[in-house]
């Protein structure tokens, strides 16, 4: 029968829950055990997919086209299985699940409250499609006392009595402030935390502590004594300097150990690590550093580019070198072109993905620096778009060249999608229709031109990556733009959908309409990041 592991988060938001369900997820894979994961988010959207990425960071999307908590990027990272839209769950989409039951009548007349009917929903959300798993890893966001996650709670606390305690498991993580002037890891904040949860019928069977150092043993025993755990299970969760030591310093505090002995599991012995120890080791002791400007829109919350800065990571442990990476406002660019100056001096230059007008200027003005002065160059999805009207304008002598998203134009070299095929369904969108759910998201595959830079990279022709965008490359402008030396490299199947351009006499420029950071792990590099890096490498050691 699966094994359950409910994973709360007390005292303050930020602790990393995220970080800390997927370092135990690693760990218990390590041991041979296969994992599923899954994230219970407290807010009333849907899904994060129309929020601001001020707001909530990345949108991290699966291979089924769920927009997704950015959570699930590190459990991808961590752990290498896929997560579905299944594995995300929030409050707006459980409500909306329920109301639509109660419409068509399903709960034959009864009063719908939030007990039974909404706990059920939730219920039923963390259990369905999990019975093939040793593990199933359930976080629940937010932080113990927000009234928005007591469903969730009171859904975890029902069943911890449907399946068995020997079945399910609570962790809490908590934060040891250390206060200086006492000279002291502070355990009250905990204590408090606990009671919180207690409060709400669930004993904790492990406090995973956050601190910036060990925590003494006289510490140590007052937390179990005052929260009613073991000595044992109360874990340092300790400041490290790359989320990738957490699966190695988890371990050297006995966390696995203790997950299992709770299960009555074998729990001796150390499993193998050497892949997590082989990647610190490659962080901490590179052979070289290149420099990448990232110029984006939404750079003042670098959550909101989680993956990419995660994939660039990757890319330097491919090549054995530090990512050193430049933030860039990408409306710098337009106040004043001598700020472009600021990129002579890096290995590379990337632009991401993006939505709206805002800052799109520097993004092309950036586009133009890296082809004019041979810098290697990476433009994802909305980057990819930019790049394309670089070339209208600079090269093609479509001075107007834009994109319909910015608003009516007389050159639209990139307009709103209205129609694509997903297998055999036709997906069809409206101008100024919703805005939720309504993007070509989701993994979809694409052809290589043999032969090109891209698929080089690759190493194949064939392939399927997730994409996540309104708006396309128009594909009547493919003859004009390819005359300028502008190749379009890569195709969806049917020929029609622009996927991959590049300079095959550029040192390495490749623009890309979907997200390949969203697969990249960094025991698996996704290899257009190792190709990237690498030709950072190239450009620094010339």
């Amino acid at each position: 029968m699966t094994r359950f592991v409910f994973i709360t988060g007390g005292v303050v938001s930020s602790l990393g829950k995220g970080i800390a369900s997927a370092a135990l997820a690693a760990l218990l894979q390590a041991r041979g055990y296969k994992v599923r994961m899954r994230k219970l988010d407290p807010y009333l959207n849907v899904d994060p997919g129309t929020m601001s990425p001020y707001q909530h960071g990345e949108v991290f999307i699966t291979d089924d086209g769920a927009e997704t908590d950015l959570d699930l990027g590190h459990y991808e990272r961590f752990t290498g299985v896929h997560a579905r839209r299944a594995d995300n769950a929030t409050t707006g989409r459980i409500y909306s699940e329920v109301i639509a039951r109660e419409r068509r009548g399903d709960y034959l007349g009864a009063t719908v409250q939030v007990i039974p009917h909404i706990t059920d929903a939730i219920k039923e959300a963390v259990v369905s499609g999990t019975d093939e798993y040793d593990f199933v890893l359930v976080e629940i966001g937010g932080t113990v006392g927000d009234i928005e996650s007591l469903p969730f709670l009171e859904a975890i606390r029902q069943l911890r009595n449907d399946l068995g305690h020997d079945h399910t498991m609570c962790v809490h993580l908590t934060l040891l402030p250390y206060i200086p002037a006492a000279g002291e890891l502070k355990t009250k904040p905990t204590q408090h935390s606990v009671k919180e949860l207690q409060n709400v019928g669930i004993q904790p069977q492990m406090l995973l502590c956050r601190s910036d150092r060990p925590i003494p043993d006289n510490e140590r025993r007052k937390i179990a004594n005052f929260c009613n755990v073991r000595p044992q299970a109360v874990i340092a969760a300790l400041d490290v300097d790359t989320i990738y030591a957490c699966p190695i310093s988890y371990n050297r505090e006995g966390m696995d150990s203790e997950v299992l002995r709770y299960f009555g599991l074998p729990h001796d012995g150390t499993p193998d690590l050497s892949r997590w120890e082989k990647i610190v080791h490659t962080i901490r002791e590179p052979e070289g550093e290149v420099r990448v400007a990232v110029v984006g829109k939404y750079t003042a919350l670098l959550d909101s580019y989680k993956s990419l800065a995660e994939a660039l990571l990757h890319g330097g442990i491919a090549n054995n070198v530090r990512v050193k990476l430049e933030w860039i406002e990408s409306e710098e660019f337009e106040k004043s072109a001598d700020r472009l100056e600021r990129l002579r001096d890096v290995d590379a230059i990337l632009v991401p993905g993006g939505f709206g007008e805002r800052g799109a200027e520097g993004k092309i003005d950036a586009v133009r620096f890296a082809r004019e002065n041979n810098i290697p160059f990476l433009g994802i999805c909305f980057g990819m778009q930019m790049a394309v009207i670089e070339c209208a304008r600079s090269l093609a002598g479509l001075p107007n060249a834009s994109s319909t998203e910015f608003g009516p134009t007389d050159e639209p070299l990139v307009g709103l999608m209205t129609e694509w095929a997903r297998g055999s369904e036709m997906l069809r969108r409206r101008e100024g229709g919703e805005l939720g759910g309504t993007m070509r998201v989701g993994a979809y595959p694409a052809k290589l031109a043999t032969g090109s830079r891209v698929a080089e990279v690759y190493g194949k022709t064939d392939i399927r990556e997730r994409h996540r965008h309104r708006w396309e490359v128009n594909v009547h402008y493919r003859d004009v733009l390819e005359k300028t030396g502008l190749r379009f490299s890569g195709m969806s199947p049917d020929g029609i959908l622009p996927e991959v351009v590049e300079y095959p006499d550029h040192p390495w420029f490749i623009g890309v309409q979907y997200h390949p950071e969203l697969l990249s792990k960094p025991f698996d590099p996704h290899p257009l990041f190792s190709g990237f890096i690498k030709a950072a490498v190239e450009k620094a050691r010339s």
